[in-house]
């Protein structure tokens, strides 16, 4: 059957391929010369010819979103990240994170913009000079912690992205100290990947809070949810996408709260995960603290928190100070030791593997 003329058929992109072939065929796909692309666990094969890109997420809880990104969304995208960090031809970006992320696409949009090829350090532990680079807080926990070549690394590059998950105060503290260029970034692969640079929106990007949650409205906004139009169209409001997060302006700056469905209910009281996590972490900063829910008959979702390294603090310090800061809601119902944190590809916490261990133990 021949295929249709409104539409476009999708290759799904392997990560393995080098990242010369990757960059041709992401040109000729954002010129409509080439096939769509998909990045991730993409099962649609043909795309409406306003769709470029395509990019399979399911975040930490399992909910499977394939964003459909059309050209004039990512180059708007790389074309304002570029001017907001004064990036000109010529200069390069360091590839540090997986295409399976958007935030790992749009290096490789960026590149484009600048007429470079990106350095491949995906899988390396040698690590050349960029100009510019994308990390997220677990990749900077490990620069500030150890791994000695990637801190020299992202102490040559002249601006860091940071996104992906929250960055604790600790963390862009330590950063700032290590002579660490870094710009906290906020977005979502909805709206091409990061549209709010250290608090303020992209060129183009208009930003509002409405009743607490942040909603996002401008010309990086994807086109559709491939497997599930409704859910997408469920998720804007006269042009806006309605996020998950909560946020407020102080000041002028937006600050990312949380997200609407981190509050939990239990016991009958309410207690916000990242609180838990923002409070351990600023007690104890040497250690990686995840809260997560487990569901239970007795509390409904009972809280438990997860911590890495193995080491102190002790579970009785832990439970003494949440109930001293948040209230006796807020002591967890276990508490598991591990090596290191589970996390997605793009380091994001893996609340679902945390779960599942805490079911196995039990």
């Amino acid at each position: 059957m021949e295929q249709s003329t409104k539409e476009l058929r999708l290759i799904r992109e392997s990560p393995d391929l080098d990242v010369a072939h990757l960059m041709a065929d992401l040109a000729r796909a954002l010129a409509g010369t080439g096939p769509a692309l998909g990045f991730g666990d993409v099962a649609v094969t043909q795309v409406s010819r306003n769709i470029s890109v395509v990019i399979a997420t399911s975040g930490s809880t399992g909910r499977r979103k394939e964003v459909g990104l059309s050209a004039s969304a990512l180059l708007a995208s790389a074309a304002a990240a570029n001017k907001n960090l004064g990036a000109h031809l010529g200069q390069v970006w360091s590839l540090l994170l997986p295409l399976t992320h958007v935030a790992g696409v749009n290096v490789l949009v960026r590149s484009l913009e600048l007429g470079t090829l990106p350095i491949d350090l995906r899988h390396t532990s040698n690590y050349p000079k960029a100009d510019f680079t994308a990390i997220v807080p677990t990749q900077l926990f490990r620069a500030l912690n150890g791994d000695e070549k990637l801190l020299g690394h992202l102490q040559r590059c002249k601006k860091i992205l940071v996104g992906g998950a929250a960055l604790t105060s600790d963390q862009a503290e330590a950063a700032q100290s290590n002579g660490l260029a870094i710009i906290p970034t906020y977005g979502m692969t909805e709206t091409s990947g990061g549209c709010v640079y250290d608090g303020y929106p992209l060129e183009g990007v208009q930003l509002r809070i409405v009743d607490g949650v942040i909603q996002i409205k401008g010309p990086t906004l994807a086109t559709t949810y491939l497997n599930d139009a409704e859910k997408w169209h469920d998720s804007l409001n006269d042009g806006w996408f309605v996020t998950n997060d909560l946020g407020e302006y102080r000041s002028g700056r937006l600050h990312v709260l949380g997200r609407s469905d981190d509050v939990i209910v239990t016991g009958g009281e309410k207690v916000s995960l990242r609180e838990v996590e923002e409070s351990l972490s600023q007690r104890f900063p040497q250690t990686q603290f995840c809260a997560f829910v487990v569901k239970d008959d007795e509390w409904g979702d009972a809280l438990h928190v997860a911590l890495a390294p193995t080491a102190l603090p002790t579970d009785e310090e832990i439970a003494t100070h949440l109930n001293s800061t948040l209230g006796p809601a807020a002591k967890p119902k276990g508490i598991i030791r591990l090596s290191e944190i589970p996390r997605t590809e793009i380091g994001k916490v893996d609340s679902l593997a945390l779960a599942s261990l805490v079911k196995l133990d039990g």
